[in-house]
């Protein structure tokens, strides 16, 4: 009795000779067992596929005796039955269609043999079978028993997917016209279903008279969690149906021509992203990896066919822009996991280059090396190679841009180019270049066909900034050691132009807040005993705030120390400044006619310009506020004053909202009245980047400020400035006495001092006296604070600075 309860008579050895055959034209292991053709070979064996597809082999000495379910293996008698890729037995061996297991571990289908030509106690194996279970015709005996049948668990189950991968038995043949893969797959399933396969099966099929050889690479079977069949046997098996899904493919280095399915993408294309972006460590780039993957992925997704009815290339090429942080490397690394393709190789720009003539040429064809090795086994069918380039612009720069005197930068470029889209183009390659200066990169680089897709992953937004933060604090979360006074959208919205790396950093600093409470007093590595109460909360997370700050964020510093003597409003004309300056700084937000707006401040030399423009820039709350001041710039060459000035407008770009204040314009210029010198180079530089547009999306406000008066439209700056605003000085007596009392140094001796001064009393006075009041209220408060010195003689001192001021 066998293990499935089925036991068989051993049978006497037959009276004559058995013959078996193996099929011709196969690849020569599969004939080392054949035997030469007596001449007296039987009659019933001379079939029209003896040519082709039979060789006969005779053993003259019987086989011995059958021991349990042991079969002597011998070949078909016919291409009609080794076609049908089954092991045929004489018909009271097994039922027609049974699935049986050989020598334990190969599983196949059994059927009939209605001409008599197969004996009992005989199995006819095809040739591909046999090379499959690795049989042979010199003797072989092999166990077959047969497979349980439903609901035992151990029945093979329905098969949901199966890849076939095709090539021809005929060695050197190559079909002119290309074979329909919706065409081999619809006989397929005609001629096989109910067949069961395993990996590693070998078939024949016949497709318009050429004879295919297909060999089962993997399969997925039908989950049915609610009964016993179709649970998953011991060994990997399943039965072909109609609705099996089929996917051929062509085997490596077989020279088959395959016309791809208009019906379903192939197996190498991508899958459908079913992800979420929490899940990847990416966050607040939804936009962006939509846009990525409708140019450069949607074509891979439908089927081959259709693209080709399209007549278009895949995208080969992806470059990712914009601010150091923002999440280039991390979104070219994470693309690898929405596709089905190999691991992508990434490489930093720098290890390209070596010191060895043609090595760093070398290098970039090694990249390309594997793809090219696929594309040319299997054409379209290859799957998809992805390389990334992090920090492309220290190889890739414009061509004849570096003066080495060797080369190596253009030669490179060249080769690049050439393996991207050359004469030799390959179409199984995607590029992805990450770079922070998209202006140095070669031009060649970025036309379509090479880097075409050009993607600015600029700095997150309110909704990127919480999604980046959720998951910077997902296990801060999960494991409940944060408080619940943490607000996370309220943190979205105090974290203004941080990139995702000074995120994560603002999360680092405030759990370092956290964790230093639980150090013990007076050491510096003791741990306290309440650690397992630790939490990071709110106020945590507010002092990180004060510690990391964004490097495309408001000059902190540079604006509190303009403003640390604030605004007093001696004149009305100086409120109606800070108000038309709130005007133009909405103007510059809302509106969508003028994403532009420049406003020049003119006055004498110490009347509050840079004061008045650094409290509209502060009162604007725009993300990013940064002040070009010559007192950062003193020392600087001509060269490195229009780096600086063209770098912070640069930076301006990267943010949404942005003002720069452009202040002492005459001494960015290095003006001097003695014969009206200037930097012309400055000078122009200024007269473009204030005319200049920003970019789609992107706004600035320009305040500048200057004591030029009328030189400033010899110079051109009255051209170029949207709106100008004069700020007036203290002029009269009242302004003066304003003044006094609101820095609180109006006593009785220093009103009796400036009652006495023979300056006009008020603004009507101003305009008939011969003898004006114009002092800069940057003068007037130096002059107030030298008198506070001396309190006894302070209105004397007052007295004696303000006649040195006037006069």
């Amino acid at each position: 009795m066998s293990f499935f309860g089925r036991s068989h008579t051993p049978q006497p050895p037959p009276s004559q000779p058995s013959y078996t055959r193996i099929p011709d034209g196969l690849p020569s292991g599969l004939r080392s067992n054949a035997r030469p053709q007596p001449s007296h070979a039987p009659s019933h064996y001379n079939d029209p596929v003896q040519s082709l597809f039979e060789k006969r082999s005779y053993d003259r000495k019987p086989p011995p005796p059958r021991v349990g379910v042991s079969y002597a293996v011998v070949g078909t008698p016919s291409e009609n039955l080794a076609l049908r890729n089954c092991l045929v037995v004489h018909p009271s061996e097994f039922t027609n269609g049974t699935h049986v297991l050989v020598k334990d571990r190969f599983p196949v289908t059994v059927c009939h043999d209605t001409s008599g030509t197969i004996a009992p106690g005989t199995v006819a194996a095809p040739a591909s079978i046999r090379q499959w279970m690795e049989l042979s015709l010199s003797g072989d005996f092999v166990s077959v028993e047969p497979l349980p049948t439903p609901p035992h668990p151990q029945a093979p189950p329905f098969l949901q997917s199966v890849d076939l991968h095709a090539s021809f038995w005929k060695r050197g043949f190559v079909n002119e016209v290309p074979y329909k893969v919706d065409e081999i797959v619809q006989k397929f399933l005609a001629a096989y279903s109910g067949l069961v396969l395993a990996p590693g099966y070998i078939l024949t099929v016949d497709f318009k008279g050429d004879k295919l050889r297909l060999v089962v690479s993997s399969m997925s079977i039908v989950e049915l969690p609610d009964t016993n069949f179709g649970g998953k046997p011991q060994i990997e098996m399943g039965l072909l149906m109609q609705k099996t899904d089929v996917n051929i493919l062509k085997e490596g280095d077989s020279p088959m021509r395959l016309k791809s399915s208009a019906k379903k993408a192939a197996t190498n294309a991508i899958i459908a992203p079913n992800f979420k972006f929490e899940d990847m460590g990416i966050g607040g780039l939804d936009e962006e990896f939509g846009a990525i993957f409708r140019r450069a992925f949607a074509s891979r997704v439908f089927p081959p066919a259709l693209v080709e009815k399209l007549g278009i290339q895949h995208v080969k090429g992806i470059l990712l822009y914009g601010p150091p942080g923002t999440g280039k490397t991390l979104i070219a690394r994470q693309i690898g996991k929405m596709l089905n393709a190999r691991e992508p190789k990434i490489v930093n720009g720098p290890e390209i280059l070596n010191k060895y003539v043609g090595a760093s040429e070398e290098n970039i064809r090694k990249l390309f090396a594997d793809a090219e090795k696929e594309y040319k086994e299997k054409g379209d069918d290859s799957g998809l190679h992805i390389i990334i380039f992090d920090e492309l612009d220290a190889v890739f720069k414009q061509r004849g841009s570096t003066n080495n005197g060797t080369g190596v930068g253009d030669s490179v470029v060249n080769q690049l180019l050439s393996k991207m889209d050359g004469v030799d183009r390959l179409n199984n390659i995607l590029v992805i270049g990450m770079t922070n200066r998209l202006d140095m990169i070669d031009e060649a680089l970025l036309r379509p066909g090479r880097l075409e897709v050009h993607m600015e992953i600029s700095l997150p937004d309110a909704r990127g900034r919480y999604q980046i933060l959720r998951i910077h604090t997902a296990k801060m979360r999960t494991n409940k050691v944060m408080d619940d006074d943490v607000d996370l959208e309220e943190l979205a919205q105090q974290t203004k132009n941080y990139s995702g790396a000074e995120i994560e950093g603002f999360v680092k600093s405030a759990t370092s807040f956290a964790l230093n409470r639980h150090v013990k007093v007076g050491t510096l590595a003791g741990i306290s005993d309440d650690v397992e109460n630790l939490r990071v909360n709110r106020d945590d997370f507010m002092r990180a705030l004060d510690e990391i700050k964004p490097a495309y964020g408001v000059s902190e510093e540079e604006i509190s120390e303009v403003l640390k003597n604030g605004i007093i409003t001696f004149d009305a004309d100086i409120q109606e400044i800070l108000q038309k300056g709130r005007l133009f700084a909405n103007q510059v937000a809302k509106s969508d006619r003028t994403p532009r707006v420049s406003v020049l401040l003119h006055g004498l030399p110490g009347s509050g310009k840079t004061t008045l423009a650094a409290t509209i820039a502060a009162r604007s709350e725009f993300p990013f506020i940064k002040i070009i001041s010559p007192n950062r710039m003193v020392g600087f060459s001509e060269a490195q004053k229009v780096a600086t000035i063209t770098k912070t407008f640069q930076d301006s770009y990267k943010s949404p909202l942005s003002v720069i204040v452009i202040d002492n314009i005459e001494r960015l210029l290095d003006w001097t009245y003695l014969g009206n010198r200037f930097s012309n180079a400055v000078l122009q530089t200024l007269l473009v980047l204030i005319a200049q547009k920003p970019p789609k999306g992107r706004r600035l406000l320009v305040l500048a400020t200057s004591s030029l008066g009328s030189h400033l439209v010899d110079l051109g700056f009255t051209e170029i400035f949207d709106a100008q605003m004069k700020v007036p000085p203290v002029s009269n007596l009242e302004q003066l006495e304003l003044v006094l009392r609101d820095v609180e140094f109006y006593d009785a001796s220093v009103q009796g001092v400036v009652r006495s001064l023979p300056y006009p009393r008020n603004a009507a006075e101003a305009e008939t006296t011969n003898v004006p009041l114009l002092i800069g209220i940057k003068k007037l408060l130096s002059t107030i604070e030298m008198a506070r010195q001396e309190p006894e003689d302070a209105a004397i001192r007052f007295m004696q600075g303000l006649a040195s001021l006037s006069g």
